[in-house]
Order: structure tokens, then sequence, then C-alpha cells
């Protein structure tokens, strides 16, 4: 085997267990994303609920 194809060789596996890498990164980067606006979300959702049962819908002035 020529030194060139295993230069080539070497590469690839290189450059494919970066991209493994990367793409691991990103894929939890958009989980924790995901999992924020899921939680933002219910947060808004109870905070709505609490309001509306402890708030009496009185108009205090």
């Amino acid at each position: 085997m020529k030194t060139n194809t295993l230069w080539t060789v070497i590469g690839v596996v290189v450059a494919v267990l970066i991209a493994w890498f990367l793409v691991n990164i990103l894929f939890s980067l958009l989980g924790v994303i995901f999992k924020l606006l899921i939680v933002a979300v219910v947060a808004v959702l109870v905070f709505l609920v609490l309001r509306s049962v402890f708030g009496g819908g009185s108009d205090e002035d």
C-alpha cells in the first residue's frame, strides 16, 4: 500500500470521528434548547393557572 493511500484512509477515519463528535454536541445542544422551550411553556401555563386560582379575578385599586 502506498503512503498516499494510507494517509487518505487515516484522513477519512479522523474526519468521521470529528464529524461524530460534532454531531453529538449539536444534538445535545438541540436537546437542551428543546427542554428549555418546554419548561418555559409549562411555566407560563402554571403561572396563568395559579393567577386565576389565587387572583380571584377581583380588580382592587
